[in-house]
């Protein structure tokens, strides 16, 4: 037993008397640096401030077109011959007919705008196919 304990004293007072260099915290804390970074990037979910843009674009973008879709639609029903309209709509089985047929309705045009967006066009003539 006391072999074991002079092996432990040696270890613990060989741990307590380390000094380590400076060089070697240095390197330290760069090697951490580089892992954290590494395992954040990679599994952690972080990007950088570019891709955090694009991603911020890109969702405004969509939330736009489904306004704009939605607008589209409520406009189509709130017509007076709504539902004589619908019918004309669905008989047309083309989808850039479709397009057309909404884009000539005025339907998915803004407040604001001199043309509607392509998108809120596909989506509204979409959403009205249904």
């Amino acid at each position: 037993m006391s072999v074991q304990s002079s092996s432990k004293t040696s270890i613990t007072q060989r741990f307590d008397s380390y000094q380590p260099s400076k060089t070697l915290l240095v390197w330290a804390c760069v090697v951490t640096a580089i892992a954290t970074m590494i395992i954040g990037f990679s599994w952690g979910g972080w990007v950088t401030g570019g891709t955090s843009s694009k991603a911020a674009a890109a969702a405004g973008d969509v939330a736009r077109g489904e306004l704009a879709s939605a607008i589209c639609v409520e406009r189509f029903n709130a017509a007076p011959d709504a539902s004589a309209k619908l019918i004309e709509f669905k008989a047309i089985t083309e989808g850039y007919k479709q397009r057309q047929f909404v884009e000539a309705g005025g339907w998915a045009t803004m407040p604001g705008q001199t043309s509607p967006d392509s998108r809120s066009v596909q989506a509204c003539a979409t959403a009205l196919a249904v």
